[in-house]
């Protein structure tokens, strides 16, 4: 039976394929191993097996189980990739190197201040909503370059990237072709997009991080 430390190495493997066909040099896409919902035992192999760069989508979970993994491990970068709550800022900014979710103004201000507070500076990125679902997280596409520059302006806030995750069931390829359009007018170098179904097709349309759970650490109960 394959182990997640098999499917990591997989994982790997396809993103420097991927690379490849797309001309991009071999390490230029980061792999966020997505760990939600696996506990600290589940994570540990893949850790042992060098994997450094992991996403949560919960503050509370998060806290949980990886500031003793951190204990052991050295060098973890931790990102954020789910919702995050107003009431969630300081824990997020003192617990997360990276948060992937920034989606609206109050949580932009909120940002600023408590980074400012506790002298600690993540990573931000903006998630856009690229097929304007109703029921998902998110800026809206038309508003998206807008809203980086007020995170800037006005929050004095750094925007490392952009953030999506399209529609189930739609072609991904033109929300990733979107998302790096939005990027580059707003001036923004990073794009976290793929996941464990798209993660390959993200590589070719520029992702510079993946985020990959189920097909390395297997289905989620």
């Amino acid at each position: 039976m394959s182990t997640s430390v098999d499917h990591l190495l997989e994982v790997r493997q396809a993103i420097a394929r991927a690379e490849a066909e797309a001309n991009r040099h071999e390490g230029s896409v980061t792999l966020v191993a997505v760990s939600k919902t696996f506990d600290a035992d589940e994570i540990r192999p893949v850790l042992e097996a060098g994997q450094r760069v992991f996403g949560e989508n919960r503050v509370q979970e998060a806290q949980s189980k990886w500031p003793l993994l951190r204990a052991d491990y050295p060098g973890i970068e931790l990102h954020l990739i789910g919702p995050l709550q107003s009431n969630k800022n300081e824990d997020a900014v003192a617990l997360f190197d990276v948060i992937e979710t920034v989606d609206r103004e109050k949580i932009a201000a909120a940002l600023a201040g408590e980074m400012k507070r506790q002298n600690r500076f993540p990573k931000l990125y903006i998630q856009v909503n690229t097929g304007s679902e109703p029921q998902k997280a998110g800026i809206e596409p038309k508003e998206a370059v807008a809203f980086v520059k007020r995170c800037r302006d006005v929050h004095g806030l750094t925007i490392e990237g952009l953030m999506c995750i399209p529609p189930a069931g739609e072609n991904p390829g033109p929300h990733f072709a979107l998302l790096e359009k939005i990027a580059r007018k707003a001036e923004v170098e990073k794009l976290s997009m793929g996941m464990s179904g798209d993660y390959e097709i993200a590589v070719g349309f520029g992702a510079t991080s993946v985020r990959v759970g189920s097909a390395i650490f297997g289905s989620r109960s």
